[in-house]
């Protein structure tokens, strides 16, 4: 099939899958429902979109297919932080913090935490990209270790608030917060197809984007906050989707046989959306909210997760 033929059936299945989620059993008050899925079906865009162009700009600054940003701990500071607001002032903190503060608040923690270990790794010129990751790594399990910590000397009642974080839900209807998150988006969107030409080049590797007269050090800075605000608007959103970013962007990568980041990420992104509305819709009427979309997600992710990693070692050998 040539690419045209499957761009055109990507469309569709989009366009089907819209046209399932916002019309299927449509009855009732029909300005109502259709107002509610409205809201829904952009927060779910909105979430596509950011996890798509996060986990794609996140592999090639790492040239590796099956990480996500969730590998730098990203997800485990928003919960962390929410866990010690709990912590701090139990099931009022809803009422002390509005959602769009505590939005603002996660995204710019995350944003500093970007730029700290940025700091703490790149200070000195020549330090690999890897003792990045490896570093995200071992923050990540220290923050959700100590969320845990926290949980449980929580009251049981306001641990149920902290879970309202931790696990994905799109029935959270706040038209304010994804009024925001839709700017910020905007915003990194833009910032990330400034600097788009030159994802291109680093996907080729450190060495030669060094050689090629780019300024590495700056645009990976860049990438990583770019990437940092895209997480954590999908995060606050809705909360953590670990495996959605590996399933997309192999998808991407095995369905269009190109690597022009300028046609990658806007596919990769349609996929995401595809995959989460489609998800999302299989939750509601054919599971009948037996189980969440999260869980749904992260399970076909996971294998397919397992199946990289067999793949890849299947060739080494």
């Amino acid at each position: 099939m040539k690419q045209s033929q499957k761009v055109v059936c990507l469309v569709l299945l989009f366009v089907v899958a819209i046209a399932l989620f916002m019309g299927y059993k449509l009855t009732g008050n029909l300005d109502y429902v259709l107002s509610r899925r409205s809201i829904r079906l952009a927060t779910m865009l909105v979430v596509g979109v950011s996890i798509a162009f996060a986990s794609l700009i996140f592999q090639t600054v790492t040239n590796n297919r099956i990480l996500t940003p969730a590998m730098m701990g990203y997800e485990a500071i928003f919960i962390l932080f929410q866990t010690i607001l709990v912590f701090c002032y139990g099931d009022s903190a809803l009422q002390l913090i509005p959602q769009e503060l505590n939005f603002l608040y996660a995204v710019l923690l995350m944003m500093v935490f970007s730029l700290f270990m940025y700091l703490l790794i790149f200070g000195r010129k020549g330090k690999s990209i890897y003792y990045l990751l490896l570093m995200g790594m071992v923050m990540g399990t220290l923050f959700m270790t100590s969320s845990q910590f926290l949980q449980v000397l929580i009251d049981p009642d306001d641990f149920a608030v902290i879970q309202n974080y931790m696990f994905v839900s799109f029935a959270k209807m706040n038209s304010k917060l994804l009024l925001i998150a839709s700017v910020a988006l905007f915003l990194a969107i833009l910032l990330a197809l400034r600097y788009l030409r030159y994802l291109n080049v680093i996907a080729l590797g450190r060495e030669h984007a060094i050689n090629l007269g780019l300024n590495y050090y700056r645009l990976i800075r860049i990438y990583l906050l770019i990437i940092a605000l895209l997480v954590s608007v999908s995060t606050a959103l809705v909360g953590p989707i670990t495996f959605l970013g590996i399933l997309v962007t192999n998808l991407t990568y095995e369905l269009f046989h190109t690597r022009k980041h300028e046609h990658m990420l806007w596919l990769c992104s349609l996929i995401a959306c595809t995959c989460i509305i489609a998800g999302q819709f299989l939750v509601e009427h054919v599971l009948r909210f037996s189980t969440t979309v999260s869980i749904v997600i992260n399970f076909i992710g996971g294998v397919y997760f397992m199946y990289l990693i067999w793949k890849t070692r299947k060739r080494a050998n």
